[in-house]
């Protein structure tokens, strides 16, 4: 099973949370915001979305 990662650049506002608690390392801040590099290894978890208070962050099963 995959997952589609995207970040709202227009709703993130770079405070790093997702970035933080992802055990996948998914996300990587660029140009003060958090982007999905590593998309592959996200597992589906949803930690992501429950820390994301700007709710900028889509998780779409493949």
């Amino acid at each position: 099973m995959s997952f589609q990662v995207e970040v709202d650049s227009e709703k993130c506002i770079g405070c790093e949370e997702c970035v933080d608690i992802c055990p996948e390392d998914v996300y990587e801040m660029q140009d003060e915001k958090s982007v999905p590099v590593n998309e592959e290894n996200c597992v589906g978890c949803e930690s992501c979305l429950e820390v994301c208070e700007q709710d900028a962050i889509t998780i779409t099963e493949m």
